[in-house]
């Protein structure tokens, strides 16, 4: 079975597969078909559930006080399911931190895949580069920031010519979408920053009594794999796996590898 449904505030989700439920959260550069290698992959062993943040892809733009967290309840509320291991990309994982922790009884595993939790201060070299990409749209507008943004994320210290053409495109052709439509939003007085939780999770990562795995890219930014370092120094247990030769997006990029390291955990987690 694979449906795409809407939420009743106007979230866009899709369901595929049988077995145990995956929650799927999509990094801010990308939107639901960044999962596409998962999706094809794994609906023979799980129930997945992809969605489109607010804001981005199909879904409903951003309303007042809205939380990424929050959506993501909706989501499983919407698809009729009360638990599920949840994968969260960039700030995808980020929410799904926080869905964990607001909402212990929904969340039975975490995956995080370049996320850092909500409070972690970035290093002053990131900082500065957000700056730059402000600065640059200030002068410029949009045109030159996806691929600023693709230098950041998907290129990292390799040069371009060394990353896979088709999965530069990809995130490339996901990301411009991004761009216009938070560029859409805003020129119309939307505000497209969700709600964190308060505290953030960075102060409560000892709450978390549940199975987390941190995967990152070798080659990502180090401010991100530092704040995934400081997520798996906080939690009881907590996992982490590198994988070599990838940026932000290894699940998209290196789905072989990523697969190796993430199935093992979740096939641990059917079992206990």
């Amino acid at each position: 079975m694979n449906r795409s449904e809407r939420t009743a505030d106007g979230i866009v989700y899709e369901v595929t597969g049988a077995g145990p439920p995956v929650l799927l959260m999509h990094a801010g550069i990308a939107d639901r078909t960044m999962w596409d290698p998962q999706w094809e992959r794994w609906a023979d062993r799980y129930t997945l559930i992809r969605y489109d943040h607010r804001g981005l892809g199909e879904s409903a733009n951003p309303a007042e006080g809205f939380s990424i967290h929050g959506d993501a309840l909706a989501v499983l509320d919407a698809a009729g399911v009360e638990r599920a291991a949840v994968i969260g990309a960039s700030i995808g994982g980020r929410g799904a931190i926080d869905l964990a922790l607001s909402e212990p009884e929904r969340v039975d595993a975490l995956v995080t895949i370049g996320s850092t939790p909500s409070g972690w201060q970035h290093d002053s070299q990131l900082l500065a580069r957000f700056a730059e990409f402000e600065a640059t749209y200030e002068r410029e507008g949009l045109g030159p920031i996806n691929e600023l943004e693709l230098q950041l994320w998907i290129d990292g210290p390799r040069d371009p010519s060394l990353v896979d053409r088709g999965f530069r495109s990809k995130v490339a052709a996901m990301n411009a979408a991004v761009l216009e439509r938070e560029q859409a939003i805003e020129n119309a007085g939307g505000e497209m920053a969700p709600a964190e939780l308060d505290p953030p999770a960075g102060s409560r990562l000892g709450e978390l009594a549940l199975p987390v795995l941190a995967v990152t890219g070798a080659l990502d930014v180090p401010s991100v794999n530092a704040g995934s370092a400081f997520l798996v120094a906080g939690v009881t247990g907590a996992e982490a796996a590198a994988i070599p030769d990838s940026t932000h997006l290894p699940s998209l990029e290196r789905p072989d590898r990523f697969e190796a390291a993430v199935l093992p955990f979740l096939t641990r987690l059917a079992q206990t």
